[in-house]
């Protein structure tokens, strides 16, 4: 069964969408938005690294994103915002990516494909890393659930419940880095902040319980990736922007659903 592309790519893209329902979810609620952006951003400079060493991409995207966070929490609130902070180090971190890439004439590189993705070619070693990243960021959010919603409805609530939000956060950020990490092969790096967001935005316009926003979440994504898949292939356009786009198209129709609705009562 493996051996079709498109299974593989199928598989690897509902792991993706499982994924960022409930992470994209808690990056709507806390405003998080451009600092997933930065950390994706900040993937690319380990790609180009671990291109340049010769080493796993995966593990290169991981730290870096990983960096990228420790780095702006570090030095948010001392001299700049963390506005400023996450602008200036993503577009930097970007920049330098991809000047390291520009210098590796000896090595093939599909510059395209980490920037936006190249889903159709999966392997199933990529697929075992993607499904192993997967797990391990649901069963963190699984078992800091209840932790990583109260710290970000109030964080003096989360002291008195008996949990540390600094360690939550933590956990969040390393969470969202295996997300980037594992989902460069999909829809690269400029795009993962669009699987986050946008699924999770349109079932926050849909319903309140968070549990509820999650699983619709969850849907969405899934929804985003068939039909994406199915239009690139009959289309024959890039998978991971076709994606992208049939999950906008189902934001904007969720909105004018609502603002239907509001308008009939």
């Amino acid at each position: 069964m493996l051996d079709d592309f498109m299974t593989r790519a199928l598989l690897a893209g509902i792991g993706l969408a499982l994924v960022s329902a409930p992470l994209g979810c808690f990056v709507v609620w806390r405003r998080m938005a451009y600092f997933g952006d930065a950390t994706a951003h900040a993937a690319m400079l380990g790609v180009a690294l671990s291109l340049a060493i010769q080493t796993d991409v995966f593990f290169g995207a991981l730290i870096f994103a990983i960096i990228m966070a420790w780095i702006t929490t570090q030095l948010s609130g001392r001299n700049y915002s963390m506005d400023t902070l996450l602008g200036v180090f993503s577009h930097s971190f970007l920049a330098v990516g991809l000047v390291i890439v520009s210098f590796l004439s000896g090595v093939r590189i599909d510059l395209m494909a980490y920037l936006f993705g190249d889903i159709l070619a999966v392997s199933k070693s990529d697929l075992s890393i993607i499904w192993s990243g997967t797990l391990v960021v649901l069963g963190l959010l699984t078992w800091r659930w209840k932790a990583l919603f109260l710290s970000t409805l109030n964080e003096q609530l989360a002291y008195a419940s008996g949990f540390n939000p600094t360690r939550e956060q933590l956990i969040l950020t390393i969470s969202l880095g295996i997300t980037v990490a594992v989902s460069i092969k999909i829809v690269g790096v400029l795009l993962i902040t669009a699987m986050l967001i946008i699924p999770a935005a349109a079932a926050g316009n849909l319903v309140r319980n968070p549990e509820i926003m999650v699983f619709s979440a969850g849907v969405i994504s899934c929804i985003s990736v068939l039909l994406g898949l199915r239009a690139s292939y009959i289309f024959d356009t890039p998978p991971g922007p076709t994606i992208v786009c049939i999950a906008l198209s189902i934001f904007v129709l969720v909105n004018l659903f609502t603002a239907l609705r509001k308008l009939s009562f």
